[in-house]
C-alpha cells in the first residue's frame, strides 16, 4: 500500500465562492466510486463485511490483505468507514485503506467486475449502432464473416 501524507492549507481564507465550489465538487464525487455505508468484522468468516446503500454487501477475507491480517480481533472490530464511505479506517493505528483498492486486489472480484462492465456496455445503443442494426436487418441479418482463403 502507498502512504500519502495529507497537506494542510491553514493559511487560505475560506470564501463563499470556495465553499460553494467545494460543495459542488463533493456532490459530484458522492455519486462516483465505491461508497460503503457500514463495515463489520465477521469472525466466523474471518472477513470484513461491507454493506452499501441498496443493502447489498461484499465480504473480503482479512487473510488476503497483509495490512489487515496483522491486526488483532479488537482492532478489526474497531475498524470504521471514512472519507465518505470510500475508505476503511483505524484511528488507533492511523490507518486508512481504500475500499476500491481492497476490491482491486481481489482477482475474482475484478474478473466479475470486468464481466459486468462488458454486459453493461453491450447493452448500450448509439445512433450509429441502431442504424447499423436496421441496415443489417434490411439485408437479412448480420453479414456472414468472410474467411480468408489460404
Amino acid at each position: 500500500m502507498t502512504t500519502i501524507k495529507a497537506s494542510t492549507r491553514f493559511d487560505e481564507p475560506v470564501t463563499q465562492a470556495a465553499l460553494d465550489q467545494a460543495i459542488e465538487r463533493g456532490s459530484k464525487r458522492a455519486s462516483v466510486g465505491v461508497r460503503a455505508t457500514a463495515v463489520q468484522y465477521v469472525p466466523q468468516l474471518g472477513s470484513l463485511l461491507f454493506s452499501f446503500l441498496d443493502h447489498s454487501a461484499v465480504a473480503l477475507p482479512v487473510s488476503n490483505y497483509p495490512e489487515l491480517a496483522a491486526l488483532d480481533v479488537s482492532d478489526l472490530q474497531a475498524l470504521s468507514l471514512g472519507f465518505g464511505g470510500s475508505a476503511l479506517c483505524l484511528k488507533a493505528r492511523d490507518m486508512h485503506i481504500s475500499i476500491a483498492g481492497l476490491v482491486l486486489a481481489s482477482q475474482p472480484l475484478m474478473d466479475m467486475a470486468v464481466s459486468l462492465v462488458a454486459v453493461r456496455n453491450g447493452q448500450k445503443s448509439s445512433i450509429t449502432k441502431s442504424a447499423a442494426a436496421r441496415e443489417n436487418g434490411r439485408k437479412g441479418g448480420r453479414p456472414k464473416l468472410a474467411l480468408a482463403a489460404g
